[in-house]
């Protein structure tokens, strides 16, 4: 995909970067394999809002991925590749030698027509889909198990990927774009290469009204509030809070580590930003 700008015949134009999708399919997606999508605008089944700023946005469809590839053994034909409004990267349709058609992400050069196969101990080339212990060091990967049969979770957006750095025991060494490094269990499935779209870092959104449509609404500064909607609001003229920095809630916005441990940090070998 290749960025595209506009002559500067309004402000919102002058900055605007956007993808051009003419090589993507135009027509709509198969029915078989999408649901309904209905946006809940942040709130719970109370009514209340429990996720800010979220509201209106474009009307979309699901399409169901297949992030398991369990079809091990048998071929399966790109059809065509797909735009996706519920994820960055782009998506393609597969045609199995049974006759079922699957989504799956779309890595980088894989094209209409070209074959792809899951299971044991298959060859190392783009798309194809296979345990971690199958996979030899070095090589780029994405759509990764963190658990084997759980689907994947690890890279899964426009542009990404991880590489395998080594084995550990039962265990293979992943290098995650941040810099993390952590144990993934080697039974655990992983596909070769490196995910499309990776220009989607690039679009510059130009104009609040297209933010709109992604379902993003406006982000108010809290020392512009007033005292009951904010800790610091209120005030006579401008005001800078009168306080730590905190919360609408008055929790620290310092930093304050307000998680607590994940299940799977002990999987972690080095954190992101620190060295091994």
């Amino acid at each position: 995909m290749s960025l595209k700008t506009f002559k500067p015949y309004t402000k919102s134009t002058r900055g605007t970067v956007i993808l051009t999708r003419n090589k993507l399919w135009k027509g709509k997606s198969v029915k078989s394999l999408t649901i309904g999508k209905k946006s809940s605008s942040g709130r719970n089944n109370l009514g209340r809002i429990t996720s800010r700023r979220r509201g209106a946005g474009h009307k979309k469809k699901y399409r169901k991925i297949d992030f398991y590839r369990n079809k091990n053994d048998i071929e399966a034909v790109v059809e065509r590749i797909e735009y996706d409004p519920n994820r960055t990267c782009h998506i393609m349709l597969v045609k199995y030698e049974d006759g079922e058609k699957s989504y799956v992400l779309h890595p980088q050069n894989l094209k209409i027509g070209d074959k792809i196969v899951s299971g044991n101990k298959k060859e190392i080339k783009i798309g194809n889909c296979m345990p971690l212990q199958d996979i030899p060091a070095g090589t780029s990967i994405h759509n990764v198990e963190m658990e084997a049969g759980a689907g994947a979770k690890i890279a899964r957006s426009a542009g990404a990927s991880v590489q395998i750095s080594g084995s550990d025991g039962k265990y293979s060494i992943i290098k995650l774009a941040s810099g993390e490094i952590r144990r993934v269990i080697s039974t655990a499935k992983a596909t070769i290469g490196v995910l499309s779209n990776p220009d989607q870092k690039n679009i510059k959104i130009g104009k609040a009204g297209r933010n709109r449509w992604l379902g993003v609404r406006p982000s108010v500064r809290g020392v512009v509030m007033n005292p009951v909607d904010h800790p610091h609001g209120g005030g006579e003229g401008k005001t800078s809070g009168g306080r730590h920095p905190v919360s609408p809630w008055g929790q620290s916005a310092k930093g304050l580590k307000t998680r607590n441990n994940k299940r799977t940090n002990k999987f972690i070998i080095s954190r992101r930003g620190k060295k091994v």
